[in-house]
């Protein structure tokens, strides 16, 4: 099996995160639970005490230097993002505390002045719960419907009834950019070509695939793009909302309060501009203004270069699972990600988990917040181990020693 050297510098990338250096339970520790959140390397860790220790203050109010220092440095982490997605303006970008607020806010702001009784939303059967939940709370709030894409045994979007789904009273298509339960890379850009065709925006949910794919919400032509900072090498508690400006322009706020405000009296108030209209009250300063540290870092190295990495890091692990008696992969699709779900023949995966736990394996067991995904397979959950931009195939290796141990106490 071939093992290609990455083109960045592994070791050296590996040594930026202290992290990796512990171990668990007498074990080093190999870290495959990326999906569910990433590991920050010292460029975050340091931003964040740097933040608190020399630069801060509360942002957009005061005229003192901290202030005006600490808001510079939060108005240019917006920039870096802007340019992260390629958005057309700074304005565009929403902070807010992660993917799910995203999606959140613009079912309960876009959603609740757009739909109506007898409305349609139409999503996949391979969403995240974030990505189910926000529009059920919609449809029971406005009487609308909610419509779901299904899924094919390998895991992919059943595409050839689209247009029969998107119907004159659809109102939003909300879709997974890449599933965090699958792996599958979905062809987001037919789907939006085809929902534009018919007056139909549409919502990506960019989680998993803002740290693997360079994306480009210009060039897809998206009308709403999520994701959630943990996930791309940065903190936890702080997200993004990109949207269209003429979209954001015309829907209300969603919370009010300090700072998405222009002038208030008692009798109205006006709100502030974009995108200061949705961002009430004090942000979470020091995580955002580290989030552009994140993605400043994954700049240095390239996502291409990772994302190169990675797939060497799936097709390695693809090549051995196949190999294991008993093993099933869960989602098979040609174009996947970094993301290898699997079961084992009469052992539970919550039972897989916890014993490669006690070989220092992090990997993630459970229904992966994709309930319906389990249940579409017929399983009560799956095995999950995710690959990032600092794992080697010898943790690839150590993994699939570690599933061989498993089977055979098991017996």
């Amino acid at each position: 099996m071939s093992r290609p050297a990455p083109r960045y510098d592994l070791a050296s990338i590996r040594s930026d995160f202290p992290i990796l250096g512990r171990t668990i339970n007498r074990h080093p520790l190999v870290y495959l639970d990326n999906a569910a959140s990433t590991q920050k390397p010292r460029a975050v860790i340091d931003c964040i005490r740097r933040v608190y220790e020399e630069e801060y203050a509360n942002v957009h109010r005061g005229v003192h230097t901290l202030s005006q220092r600490c808001t510079d440095l939060f108005e240019t982490a917006r920039e870096k993002v802007q340019g992260l997605l390629h958005a057309r303006h700074g304005h565009e970008i929403v902070f807010v505390r992660g993917a799910t607020e995203a999606i959140n806010l613009v079912a309960q702001t876009y959603g609740r002045q757009k739909v109506g009784a007898g409305d349609e939303i139409l999503i996949t059967a391979m969403e995240h719960h974030s990505n189910i939940v926000p529009w059920q709370m919609l449809c029971e709030q406005t009487g609308a419907v909610l419509k779901v894409i299904p899924i094919t045994p390998t895991g992919e979007l059943r595409l050839e009834g689209l247009d029969a789904l998107l119907t004159e009273r659809t109102r939003l298509l909300s879709v997974a950019h890449m599933s965090n339960a699958l792996g599958t890379i979905n062809p987001v850009e037919t789907i939006i070509a085809r929902a534009h065709a018919k007056g139909i925006p549409v919502l990506l949910d960019g989680a998993q695939s803002v740290p693997h794919l360079r994306v480009d919400v210009q060039a897809l032509d998206c009308d709403f793009y999520v994701f959630s900072g943990h996930k791309l090498y940065g903190p936890s508690g702080i997200g993004v909302l990109y949207g269209k400006e003429s979209l954001l322009k015309a829907m209300p706020p969603w919370q009010g309060g300090g700072d998405m405000i222009r002038r208030v009296t008692f009798d109205r108030t006006e709100y502030n501009d974009l995108p200061y209209k949705f961002e009430a009250g004090t942000p979470s300063i020091a995580d955002t203004i580290a989030l552009g540290a994140a993605i400043d870092y994954l700049d240095g190295i390239g996502l291409d270069a990772i994302a190169e990495h990675e797939h060497g890091l799936l097709r390695h692990a693809t090549e051995q699972a196949l190999e294991i008696p008993g093993l099933r992969i869960i989602g098979t699709a040609p174009q996947k990600g970094a993301i290898l779900s699997f079961t084992l023949d009469h052992i539970h995966p919550h039972d897989i988990g916890t014993l490669l736990d006690q070989l220092g394996i992090a990997i993630r067991a459970g229904h992966h917040c994709a309930m319906p995904v389990m249940d579409f397979f017929e399983v009560p959950a799956t095995a999950r181990a995710s690959f990032g931009l600092y794992n080697t195939y010898e943790e690839v290796d150590i993994l699939m020693n570690g599933i061989r141990e498993v089977i055979r106490l098991f017996g």
